[in-house]
């Protein structure tokens, strides 16, 4: 008999969406791989190809995969798992403070693995080391208030840290013609500049950050946004993707002023943990487009500020992502890097 009820099955908006779209953009990356290879350069990703990235439920994804990592696993499969996690990525476990695989209870505390002490020694000769173990994207002077993501890709500064509260002067507005504008007035002195460096943490590099300098965090900054891979792919592909992802932004001073730390959070990387601050919750579910949240003082510490060292442990992520620093520094300081060079914590990033 006849039910009534259609023989087809319902259609299901997600899967269809995740389909739709992966088919998408897996042409799109193939089309890109082409032109490449033709000696045409990549073209950045129109508004509509961005919109519909950010589309896909990354973050639900993204603390989907959050809670997997948290479930405990049967002591027989963690050797197995993790060993086929090591070979993909070329995890080094001889580093690790705990090299015994049975020893991490689920893959969260496997990401989130300690070194030994002795395996990242600080560079005494460098007034900035690196804070974490990756790749290096991108590094050099600030200019014009854009700042490179990769070569050739850049976002905007204000963007990327929000207003701060000493611009709010009669010398700046942010519809002041000169571009250069907001840069300059985050240096303390004329005869500085300000440089950048963006570090790139692949899913196999240790995941923890450290402090770059001797420094003071004044402030801590949350902005909730998409998680889209930060891949150096992907960061030739989306402008001013730092932007639009979630990000946490560390701003206070060193020796030569104005200094930043930032996060920026990726698929799969929902969770970013700042150690000494226990309010900080990132990938929430609900959020405001566009909206941020300071943590001025920082956090149940002295009203002066987070006074942080060289090398100190600082923070982590969950999977990998990307550290982007921010600093004043005298005009004739040099980086001792080349772009897309493995760098490890500790080593040092340039010099005076």
């Amino acid at each position: 008999m006849y039910s009534g009820r259609s023989l087809l099955p319902r259609p299901r908006p997600l899967p269809l969406l995740l389909v739709t779209g992966g088919g998408y953009l897996g042409y799109q990356h193939y089309r890109k791989k082409g032109l490449q290879e033709d000696g045409a350069p990549p073209s950045p990703a129109s508004p509509t190809q961005v919109a519909l990235y950010r589309s896909f439920p990354m973050r639900f994804i993204s603390r989907t995969w959050g809670r997997i990592n948290e479930v405990e696993l049967p002591t027989w499969l963690r050797k197995p798992l993790y060993s086929l996690y090591i070979w993909t990525f070329g995890v080094n476990m001889q580093e690790a403070a705990v090299e015994d695989l049975h020893h991490y209870r689920n893959l969260g505390e496997f990401f989130r693995r300690r070194l030994k002490p002795a395996v990242r020694p600080l560079c005494a000769a460098s007034c900035v080391i690196s804070p974490a173990d990756g790749r290096i994207l991108h590094f050099g002077q600030v200019k014009n208030s854009e700042v490179e993501q990769v070569k050739g890709i850049t976002y905007s500064l204000e963007t990327f840290l929000g207003p701060q509260q000493h611009l709010n002067s009669s010398s700046y507005s942010p519809s002041s013609p000169s571009s250069s504008s907001f840069k300059d007035l985050l240096l303390s002195s004329p005869e500085n500049d300000l440089f950048h460096v963006v570090v790139y943490l692949a899913p196999g590099d240790y995941h923890c950050f450290h402090s770059p300098t001797d420094w003071k965090v004044a402030l801590r900054r949350h902005f909730p946004g998409s998680l889209m891979s930060v891949n150096p792919g992907v960061a030739r592909w989306v402008k001013e993707l730092f932007c639009l992802n979630e990000r946490v932004v560390l701003t206070g001073q060193w020796q030569h002023g104005f200094f930043s730390l930032t996060a920026v959070g990726a698929t799969n990387v929902g969770s970013i943990r700042v150690y000494f601050d226990q309010e900080l919750h990132t990938n929430v579910p609900r959020y405001s487009k566009g909206s941020f949240h300071d943590h001025g003082g920082v956090v149940c510490l002295d009203k002066e500020g987070v006074a942080l060292h060289k090398g100190e442990l600082l923070g982590e992520f969950n999977l990998g992502s990307t550290i982007v620093l921010l600093f004043e520094a005298p005009k004739d300081f040099k980086f001792n890097l080349l772009p897309g060079q493995r760098i490890r914590v500790g080593e040092g990033l340039g010099s005076l």
